[in-house]
């Protein structure tokens, strides 16, 4: 039984076991990003991500270590001039694994895998998180209120910061005064109209006298 091996050997022997993941994670470095099936990029991921993290300290030791797993002097300058300082900031998890539809063949389970820092469009799309101690959060942002409030308020504000002035009650009896003079006024201005109308119309009704009088004779 084979109680507590989590090594996948991949149908194969250790030599050729060893052999392909090399291959494989040059292609991957070369590339960043190549397909194959989920239980050979399950592997790889353990086989390649121990190697990117020596990659950050550049030393010849380091170097040698490296190049002793990938036997390839282009994939592991690559590893150390490209791939390193952009992950150098990122603390484990290089790689990322996407499932991809079922192989047409023998029907296996494929799948993507990719270096993360070089998957441009997701780094353009990601928006930049703020990091926060606080348990409670930061305050909600009031709602901006729209103009035609805003205009309001102020024209209120400005209406408060007017200055009262008081009248005297001279000026009030003035006031007062004015007020019935001008009632006064519209009262003759109504009356000299209703008179007019009066004149006007007995002069119509003298007309038609006339009138009736002339036809008589």
């Amino acid at each position: 039984m084979r109680h507590g091996k989590k090594i996948n050997h991949l149908s194969r022997t250790a030599s050729h076991r060893k052999a392909m993941l090399s291959n494989m994670a040059c292609s991957l470095i070369e590339h960043k990003r190549i397909n194959t099936t989920l239980a050979k990029a399950k592997a790889l991921r353990k086989y390649v991500e121990p190697l990117i993290t020596k990659s950050k300290d550049d030393t010849t030791h380091n170097r040698r270590v490296v190049f002793s797993y990938l036997q390839n002097k282009d994939a592991s300058s690559i590893l150390f001039r490209e791939v390193a300082p952009k992950v150098a900031d990122r603390p484990g998890g290089y790689t990322r694994i996407i499932k991809l539809n079922n192989r047409l063949g023998d029907n296996a389970q494929m799948a993507m895998i990719e270096l993360v820092d070089f998957n441009e469009l997701l780094l353009d799309n990601k928006p930049a998180k703020k990091k926060s101690r606080r348990r409670g959060g930061g305050k909600k942002s009031k709602p901006s209120a729209p103009k035609s409030d805003v205009s309001a308020v102020e024209a209120n504000d400005t209406i408060e910061d007017a200055v009262v002035v008081e009248e005297t009650p001279a000026q009030a009896k003035e006031e007062v005064s004015n007020k019935k003079a001008e009632a006064s006024n519209e009262d003759n201005s109504k009356e000299e109209i209703s008179n007019k109308k009066e004149e006007a119309s007995n002069e119509d009704a003298s007309k038609e006298e006339t009138k009736d009088d002339e036809k008589k004779d």
